[in-house]
């Protein structure tokens, strides 16, 4: 596990971002599954703001870990959100994109996310294997969209599952352990206070936070875990308070 504490959102994004190069300076193409939330919108933002050609856009193939189901027009829409805030101001092509169709049934879309998957990227042992996972946590421990009350979506032994959002009853969309934790890379984006304790908990006591937290359970196979966190998300680490 590499832990990286940063003082700005600035310098978090500034080093995603340069993380990000290297690996595309290695491969032709990469595929990645991106995250909703308020840390990745401040992702997409400093993306859009580069000189062009900073990022290779053609070489990017984008996915979604989850997804409300939410038409693509609906302000809840992790979709809507990459769109607005980085699809709409750069230059990706088109067929780079794959969603999750939120406005399908939840059940149906789980099955049609699971089989999309399996026909655009590297399949291994009947897995698919992201490139790169992006990831953010709730102050729950959530990830994705697997939730404490639902944790034991994280052992389907399917790609993707519907899940329940535990106050407001909201369906998702949400890939599973089994993609987490065989992509090449995963990345974990944390930011605010509100995330302390949780982040204390997983990265001190990660045995018991297994128990309770998905976010707790994400162990890439490859050993390639990242944290990318703020001094406000840290401030309740060992020797960083």
């Amino acid at each position: 596990m590499d832990i990286q504490i940063f003082e700005s959102l600035k310098e978090l994004n500034q080093s995603f971002t340069e993380w990000l190069q290297e690996i595309l300076k290695k491969k032709k193409s990469i595929t990645v599954a991106l995250s909703g939330g308020s840390t990745p919108k401040s992702l997409f933002n400093y993306w859009s703001e580069l000189p062009e050609g900073e990022i290779e856009w053609t070489k990017i193939k984008f996915f979604w870990g989850d997804e409300r189901c939410v038409p693509p027009s609906d302000d809840q829409s992790n979709y809507k959100m990459t769109n607005d805030h980085l699809f709409n101001k750069v230059n990706i092509p088109k067929e780079n994109i794959f969603r999750i169709k939120g406005e399908n049934s939840p059940s149906s879309e789980a099955y049609e996310y699971s089989d999309l998957l399996n026909q655009n990227i590297k399949v291994v042992n009947n897995i698919p294997v992201f490139d790169i996972i992006i990831l953010g946590m709730g102050d729950d421990g959530h990830t994705a969209s697997i939730f404490p009350h639902e944790i034991e979506l994280w052992n389907s032994s399917r790609s993707c599952v519907v899940a329940t959002h535990p106050e407001s009853g909201q369906k998702r969309v949400s890939i599973t352990g089994r993609v987490i934790n065989a992509a090449d890379n995963v990345a974990f984006l944390v930011t605010g206070e509100n995330k302390a304790d949780k982040i204390k908990e997983i990265i001190e006591n990660p045995l018991e936070s297994e128990k309770k937290y998905p976010a707790a359970l994400v162990q890439p196979e490859s050993g390639n875990l990242i944290w990318f966190i703020d001094n406000k998300a840290a401030g309740r680490l060992t020797g960083n308070s």
